[in-house]
């Protein structure tokens, strides 16, 4: 597919499942993906963190599963997102993506008080994903390539849930992505 196309595809999924409210949020899916870059692109985050953060959850709407959790079902997002984005684009974007769940698991197991600051709906969530990790699972987290950068992603996760909050459009993020799909070796 043409690179043109796949940023198309992307933009896509996120203006048009992007609608969808964020689970038990007050704000709709593309809401938190751009609060999230918006959050990235303030504290001058490298593009592929940028765009990680904006692309962090679209496995909720690859795979739509916005209702799983309710049911008590854990669709591992994070690993549906980052096979999907694999196939165009570079681990430096992909691997934060796939560890911004073990990063709350993280945060929640070396960071006293962080577990009080999750949303009811990331409660609920981190406890379908396994809860807090122990000390050799947070150490294991901690010593991955990207792992910092996971955290970083994950606190401005944590952050991007303001339903009054103002972000630049989504034609400037998919800017930045549409840069790292033209590097990513298996776009050409």
């Amino acid at each position: 597919m043409m690179i043109d196309g796949q940023i198309e595809v992307i933009a896509g999924l996120l203006r048009e499942r992007g609608r969808a409210r964020y689970g038990a949020e007050a704000v709709s899916q593309l809401q938190h993906a751009l609060q999230c870059a918006a959050w990235a692109e303030r504290e001058e985050a490298p593009p592929a963190l940028i765009a990680a953060a904006l692309l962090h959850d679209i496995g909720h709407l690859v795979a739509d599963d916005e209702e799983a959790a309710p049911r008590g079902i854990d669709m591992q997002h994070e690993d549906v997102a980052a096979r999907y984005l694999a196939r165009w684009f570079l681990p430096a974007l992909v691997e934060p993506v796939r560890l911004h769940v073990a990063a709350k698991r993280y945060l929640c197991a070396v960071e006293p008080g962080y577990f009080e600051t999750l949303s009811f709906a990331s409660v609920r969530s981190l406890m379908l994903q396994g809860g807090a990790y122990d000390d050799a699972g947070a150490n294991g987290f901690i010593a991955r390539p990207h792992a910092a950068e996971a955290v970083r992603l994950r606190r401005w996760d944590d952050l991007a849930k303001d339903p009054a909050a103002l972000t630049p459009p989504l034609e400037h993020y998919m800017m930045i992505v549409g840069g790292l799909l033209a590097d990513a070796p298996s776009a050409h």
